[in-house]
């Protein structure tokens, strides 16, 4: 007999998974296919919207490759940052540590599209459009709140011992952070760096304003300019196999990271 506990969790992942498994099979459906999907009757599979997205000029691979560099920028950035605010964060009092934590929670709850027209005349200001790089700096600073957070409550449950200890051996500050302590928030900082490093891949209105050539555009922003045969047709099926493609390089850096995410993530939730 099926106990409850099992059911529900197989409700859970029948909820969670059903748009994955839906969007793959659409990005397989001929246009036809799709007014009645899983309909035996004229269903015909084909590799046209795979192959649509993936003869595109610019190849489709250079988006993902754009969204790569600006990932991977803003997360090194905000790692670089992020570490020692988060070690001060909770070396200080606790009072004041509360304080600066809620402000930061409220940050990090803050609807940064609120901020959007004030950072388009930044870019403008600065003449930052056009540029890959420069997309590292917003999205950092939007990252940063959620970063500290986390990494300072690896950092706080860290014993204090072993900071002493290293004091005893003669390491300054700099050192102790680079040989014992960041090693051991490794699981946090690997957590931490995935969370960054989807909201670079995934954020759209910036990305949107910022960039304008179509060859330097990140793929949220690359996947919706998809056009459709006509203006009143909308590509379904060319959305759908761009969004799997894309999605392919996040599966595989969750899977090969599971263990570190998993544990950075749950770091301190017991006590014992």
């Amino acid at each position: 007999m099926i106990r409850t506990r099992n059911i529900w969790i197989i409700a859970l992942l029948i909820w969670s998974l059903s748009p994955l498994f839906w969007q793959v099979y659409t990005s397989f459906c001929s246009p036809e296919s799709l007014i009645q999907p899983l309909s035996n009757s004229g269903h015909r599979w084909t590799l046209d919207n795979y192959r649509q997205v993936l003869t595109a000029d610019p190849p489709f691979w250079r988006y993902l490759l754009n969204s790569a560099i600006v990932g991977i920028s803003s997360t090194s950035l905000t790692l670089l940052l992020a570490i020692p605010a988060a070690y001060s964060l909770s070396r200080i009092p606790a009072k004041l540590a509360r304080l600066v934590k809620l402000l930061m929670l409220g940050a990090a709850l803050f609807p940064y599209v609120l901020l959007f027209l004030a950072l388009l005349e930044l870019a403008r200001s600065f003449n930052l459009g056009n540029n890959l790089l420069a997309l590292s700096f917003p999205y950092a600073a939007l990252s940063m709140p959620l970063a500290v957070l986390l990494l300072a409550s690896a950092f706080k449950d860290l014993p204090v011992d072993l900071e002493e200890a290293a004091k005893l051996e003669g390491l300054g500050l700099w050192q102790r952070l680079r040989w014992v302590l960041i090693p051991l928030v490794g699981p946090a900082t690997a957590s931490t760096s995935i969370l960054v490093f989807l909201f670079s891949w995934n954020e759209y209105p910036i990305a949107l304003t910022w960039l304008s050539r179509s060859d330097l555009l990140t793929l949220p922003v690359a996947i919706a300019r998809i056009a459709g045969t006509s203006v009143y047709s909308i590509p379904y099926g060319p959305y759908a196999a761009a969004t799997v493609l894309g999605a392919l390089p996040l599966l595989a850096l969750v899977m090969i990271f599971q263990r570190q995410i998993v544990s950075g993530l749950t770091q301190g939730a017991v006590k014992g």
